[in-house]
């Protein structure tokens, strides 16, 4: 089955110029497209696609709140991707904060913005995690932030769930943490399902957020 991916973009060139990148691949199917951050819970609603990429800067509802109103209000949502012009953009991680799954540079090339999507859709690994990391450092309320400092004391990981957010953070996908720790890839599988239902995270980077937002991991 090809990944479903829905467009929400308030520039039609924009859109246009994603839909071409993606429709070329045979494992990835563009099943419609939206103009404003407010079209988004209805289009999800009757698509059901499997990833929304969507513009974090719009006139009437932007990315951030139309994160917020899609998690909140649809059951079973899709992974979120965000797409914006500058990678140092505070609305970025307040995206991500949100509840978005990775973000995406409008100017990438072709090859990377697909292997964007396949990575969001899969959920696998952390979408550029070095730039997350330096999202966090410069926004995040990095080892201040109680509420997420709550979170992570309420969860108390084990020793090795605790290596493995670590290494989550780093960006490795379960592959490679299993290579890493000398265990298999399914038991990797296992402790970061452990990792993520102790947090109350819906994904690898809301974890990773949660883990530098409590100072557990530090984004330097």
């Amino acid at each position: 089955m090809p990944v479903t991916v829905l467009l929400v973009d308030d520039e039609p060139l924009v859109r246009a110029g994603l839909r071409a990148v993606l429709e070329a691949q045979p494992d990835i199917e563009v099943v419609g497209e939206g103009a404003d951050g407010a079209a988004v819970i209805p289009l999800v609603r009757r698509l059901r696609p499997d990833v929304v990429a969507m513009d974090v800067r719009m006139p009437l509802l932007d990315g951030i709140e139309a994160t917020r109103a899609l998690l909140r209000t649809v059951d079973d949502p899709p992974r979120i991707l965000v797409v914006t012009t500058f990678e140092n953009d505070e609305y970025v991680y307040e995206a991500l904060r949100a509840g978005a799954d990775g973000f995406l540079l409008k100017r990438a090339r072709p090859a990377e913005i697909v292997h964007a999507v396949r990575l969001i859709a899969e959920g696998e690994s952390l979408l550029f995690p070095a730039s997350v990391r330096q999202l966090a450092a410069e926004y995040g309320d990095t080892g201040g932030n109680r509420a997420a400092r709550a979170v992570l004391e309420r969860a108390q990981l084990t020793e090795r769930e605790s290596e493995v957010l670590r290494l989550m953070a780093r960006g490795l996908s379960n592959a490679e943490i299993a290579a890493r720790l000398v265990v298999g890839t399914e038991t990797v599988k296992s402790h970061v399902s452990a990792v993520l239902a102790k947090l109350g995270a819906r994904d690898r980077t809301q974890a990773v957020i949660a883990a530098y937002e409590s100072g557990f991991v530090a984004p330097g």
